[in-house]
């Protein structure tokens, strides 16, 4: 068996290399590097995106003069520019490669530390980061409140004729704009409160908002529906105030389908009134409701007599 030992010159050599190690090594001790790059980046036609990366010194040693934040993005190395909105902010511009889904990327930053030692390089980077790039995501609501049966639009990118908006769970109807934007008519819910909006589609859901539903009244005459079958009635719906545009749906929901027959039912935009005409079908009786009115339902009786 064979013993070295370590001359003195060495133990100096090997106790330097330990402590330059640990200086590069232990950065975040020095540093604290905060990722201001949102993990979901909205698709633009440029296909250019800012990563931005936040430096902020903990120790006092550290020469603020000396940071020099880089980014390696897909495996190649860029220095960060000092950002315009504030001290300590870093940003890079990035062109993503046509037909890219998804980036890797880790942010990486030298520094000097001014000790009794005289100045000491150190070192602090982050873990790898994955970024999604998202062709399909929501911007806005066009409003933010409205009455059961108002058409609002909901703008953002890539929309489908697949995708619905729903009030808490329920279904609201919608309606396909084009890839920009969606539309949908607000739902018969109770007014005077506030519902938590999300778009719903095959991969999943998205929040778009919060949207109040106010209160409003409904008149209809004749106030009750008293018919042949076969035969054809005129009925006036009247709200309180001018539809907004797109129309003002009137959903009407009936217990005897097959008793009364009726279109679809839109008082056109800035009117308060439409008229349509009803058709008595098999002989029945139940009645027409219309939700979110007044107390909370309309209700029109119907009698459909066989002729």
């Amino acid at each position: 068996m064979h013993t070295n030992r370590i001359s003195p010159a060495r133990k100096i050599l090997l106790w330097f290399i330990a402590t330059l190690g640990l200086a590069l090594f232990s950065g975040c001790d020095n540093v604290v590097l905060t990722n201001l790059t949102s993990p979901s980046l909205p698709e633009n036609p440029s296909q250019i995106y800012t990563f931005t990366l936040r430096v902020t010194p903990k120790a006092t040693s550290v020469t603020v003069t000396s940071i020099a934040p880089h980014i390696v993005i897909d495996g190649q190395n860029f220095a960060m520019k000092q950002s315009p909105l504030g001290e300590g902010l870093y940003e890079f511009e990035y062109q993503l490669p046509a037909g890219r889904d998804e980036v890797a990327y880790y942010y990486l930053v030298s520094y000097v530390l001014e000790n009794n030692n005289g100045p000491t390089p150190g070192e602090a980077y982050t873990e790898v980061v994955h970024a999604k790039i998202v062709r399909r995501y929501v911007l806005s609501l066009e409003v933010n409140r409205g009455p059961v049966g108002a058409r609002v639009s909901v703008l953002g990118r890539g929309f489908n004729p697949q995708d619905a908006i729903y009030f808490e769970n329920l279904p609201a109807r919608t309606v396909y704009d084009s890839p920009n934007s969606l539309s949908f008519f607000v739902p018969g819910l109770e007014s005077g409160k506030n519902y938590r909006v999300m778009l719903g589609s095959a991969a999943g859901n998205s929040p778009v908002g919060t949207f109040r539903i106010d209160s409003s009244t409904l008149t209809v005459n004749p106030a009750a529906l008293t018919l042949r079958t076969g035969e054809r009635q005129s009925v006036t719906f009247t709200v309180p105030n001018s539809a907004p545009p797109g129309g003002l749906l009137l959903d009407v929901n009936t217990d005897v389908p097959d008793s009364v027959i009726m279109p679809e039912i839109v008082v056109p935009a800035g009117q308060n009134t439409v008229t349509i005409t009803a058709e008595g079908g098999k002989a029945g009786n139940g009645s027409l409701f219309l939700k979110g009115y007044g107390a909370g339902e309309v209700a029109i009786p119907v009698t459909v007599s066989a002729k």
